[in-house]
């Protein structure tokens, strides 16, 4: 069974997502009933929300509407990823609020939309200092340009769990990125850091993508971190642009066919149980 450590799921009558028209492939509804029917399918058991990047003004609101989500019967969904701001002075109480509500796994502030020197700010760096040592993860989503300022962050605060999404957001429709390469290894050298296999057909060409053109990107990742420090998620909707969940859990299954048992079940699901205790 796998356990889902990325969905996004998006519903307009709801929320506002600033973003959304400017993705016109993903400029719909998205909604939790859709994802599921799939899920089941795919033998998805458990599933952690990954905020949205909603108006500021609706971070918790977004977390509510989660809430509902998760009280529906049968569903899947375990727990929050929930949106932040470092950035900004109401972190704090943010934080205090969310360390209250064991339905907060940790926070995303997603840094490739935001200007790069983000997370050089000294309230940032200081509001990220005061995840150390919680139940709290926070996620790294990034591009490989910014990866030196990224571990600078990691090495200034070694008591705090970070999970870098989408292996780090490998550019596979260009080819192999020297770049990106050395950065999974540095990122690696950080025994604070998990990575996130997901993600990445989206980085692919959309409709030629195959398990091969996947494999040099998984498996470097997964070397490099060892299968202790690996999660897996399914990114959905945005693996819908490129043949959706179930072409994307085929793809793990056939990329981890020679895997031990014990190696797939950490990267399915033992890894993210023991993480967020789920």
């Amino acid at each position: 069974m796998l356990f889902d450590t990325h969905l996004h799921v998006m519903d307009r009558t709801r929320l506002n997502y600033p973003w959304l028209p400017d993705v016109p492939d993903l400029d719909r509804d998205s909604l939790y009933e859709h994802y599921a029917r799939d899920a089941h399918r795919c033998g998805i058991s458990n599933v952690l929300h990954m905020e949205v990047d909603v108006a500021p003004d609706q971070i918790n609101a977004e977390i509510d509407y989660i809430k509902e989500l998760a009280a529906r019967p049968g569903s899947l969904v375990r727990g929050a990823i929930a949106a932040c701001r470092p950035e900004e002075d109401g972190f704090a109480a943010h934080l205090e609020r969310c360390l209250a509500d064991p339905f907060i796994k940790g926070f995303r502030r997603v840094l490739h939309v935001a200007p790069d020197d983000t997370s050089e700010r000294p309230l940032f760096r200081d509001n990220i200092a005061r995840l150390a040592n919680t139940r709290l993860t926070f996620d790294l989503c990034v591009f490989p340009h910014q990866f030196e300022r990224i571990l600078a962050l990691v090495d200034l605060n070694p008591d705090v769990r970070f999970i870098l999404d989408h292996c780090a957001n490998p550019p596979i429709k260009h080819g192999m990125s020297a770049v990106w390469h050395k950065g999974i290894t540095e990122f690696a050298r950080r025994p604070n850091i998990t990575a996130k296999i997901s993600g990445v057909i989206a980085y692919g060409d959309l409709e030629t993508w195959s398990v091969q053109s996947l494999r040099p990107y998984v498996e470097h990742t997964i070397g490099s971190f060892g299968w202790d420090r690996v999660v897996w998620g399914s990114d959905w909707p945005v693996c819908t642009l490129a043949h959706g969940l179930t072409a994307w859990v085929a793809a793990t299954h056939a990329l981890t066919a020679g895997c031990s048992a014990d190696e797939r079940d950490a990267l399915y699901q033992g890894n993210a149980r023991r993480i967020w205790s789920v």
